[in-house]
């Protein structure tokens, strides 16, 4: 039985929460709100009163529900190990069956699914951006929106690029003696706005003798829709995705997205439960899918002779999905150390949600901002040039802070810093 399918599915967590209240102090929604609504002990209660039909689904109880990050701290808190995330990604669903999907997010993720529509839309607003946006004056600071449309009026947001990242290249890139072939997922933030990072990513595996395919077919991870309670549109989706890497003739499928990484590691699998042909192609990736960071050093090993200096102080935030999600916080570090010249210096909390959570800093964000001011003021405090990650969405979060705080730090992710040293070594 799925998360996705039954709330019955995580009747055994339920039963493993005490009570306890440790959820409490790592909790970033509840450090900010200081409501046990707001924290995992309170939605658990609330989903037992669902479940014993002492409570009815309404509006009020799945705003309830979104109130959640799905960040995992409480996770790796509780001294059950009750996986929260679960549960709260269960109960979302539920609110969909019970009271239908929000008419726009129906349909966002309506177009999501149709891929042509999504690109042929994504291309034309990279045309006319300049009507909704106004560029922040300055090197590439990115641009906010000229109308208050309830995402907050200071958030800073990546320019669409010009051209997608997709179309810019070819399906395989070729390399002389190529050790592997992998697939490269792309995700839609470097698909639409960072191609810089998705021109990073090819260029370090290349440098490592790497063959990459970029299935042209690809499309959504689907993770906007299945942590929404949208499983039908998140299954289309992940079918689609499987669909074109299985076909894709790779070894392996690279990811240098936190939230799409727990996509193909994760959610396909789940999402497929029911379907035995979906279910064992997602299986089969599921055990080949790697973060870059991930591949580089436990896979390739990534090399480390011709590296060229960078004298940089680094600091790096770990993506709730990378960290807590993927249990990858040493590889981005190790290749960090060896890049010569950067310098890197840890903040006080390098695993605290920055508040972005996809959708949570939309449907939230005056509380998205909360949580990130507390992670830009620990930045601040390094002292340092340049901020590294490994997720596109804390990028874009981490970069609108930094922007709004005065500060002058750059935020890149840990791959393009790499690329950066292998250019330099090339000189």
């Amino acid at each position: 039985m799925s998360i996705y399918t039954s709330l019955d599915s995580v009747k055994e967590y339920l039963i493993k929460c005490m009570k306890c209240g440790n959820c409490q102090a790592v909790c970033p929604i509840f450090k900010e709100t200081l409501k046990e609504v707001g924290v995992a002990r309170g939605k658990i209660s609330l989903v037992e009163r669902l479940l014993d039909g002492k409570i009815e689904m309404t509006e009020g109880l799945a705003d309830r529900f979104s109130l959640c990050t799905t960040c995992m701290a409480c996770n790796a808190n509780c001294p059950n190990a009750v996986p929260f995330d679960k549960i709260i990604l269960a109960a979302r669903a539920e609110a969909v069956r019970r009271k239908g999907l929000h008419p726009i997010k129906k349909v966002i993720f309506k177009t999501l699914k149709l891929q042509r529509l999504f690109d042929f839309g994504m291309k034309t607003g990279s045309k006319f951006q300049g009507l909704a946006m106004k560029r922040i004056e300055g090197k590439d600071y990115g641009a906010r929106l000229r109308f208050d449309v309830g995402l907050g009026k200071d958030k800073v947001f990546p320019n669409l690029a010009p051209k997608t990242f997709r179309s810019s290249y070819k399906k395989v890139v070729e390399v002389p003696h190529p050790k592997m072939r992998v697939g490269f997922f792309t995700g839609c933030m470097i698909n639409y706005f960072y191609t810089d990072m998705g021109k990073a990513v090819v260029d370090v595996l290349t440098a490592n003798d790497i063959e990459v395919i970029i299935p042209s077919e690809q499309g959504c991870c689907g993770i906007p829709a299945s942590v929404n309670g949208d499983i039908a549109s998140a299954k289309d989706m992940a079918k689609r995705n499987l669909q074109a890497f299985e076909n894709a003739g790779a070894d392996a499928i690279i990811v240098s997205c936190s939230s799409c990484g727990s996509a193909w590691k994760h959610s396909y699998g789940e999402l497929m439960e029911g379907d035995p042909e979906y279910q064992a192609i997602a299986d089969k990736w599921k055990k080949k899918t790697y973060d870059i960071n991930e591949f580089l050093v436990k896979v390739v090993p990534f090399k480390k002779e011709g590296l060229g200096r960078i004298d940089r102080k680094v600091t790096y935030h770990d993506p709730c999905h990378l960290n807590r999600g993927q249990g990858i916080n040493k590889e981005p570090r190790e290749i960090l150390k060896s890049i010569p010249g950067i310098q890197l210096i840890e903040m006080k909390e390098p695993g605290r949600c920055c508040g972005m959570a996809g959708s949570f800093s939309i449907v939230h964000p005056d509380l998205s901002l909360k949580i990130s001011d507390k992670k830009i003021a620990d930045i601040a405090g390094t002292k340092t040039e340049t901020v590294a990650t490994g997720c596109p969405a804390c990028r874009l979060q981490l970069h609108s802070g930094v922007v709004n705080a005065g500060l002058d730090q750059n935020v890149v992710h840990v791959i393009q810093l790499l690329a950066e040293s292998y250019a330099e070594g090339r000189k």
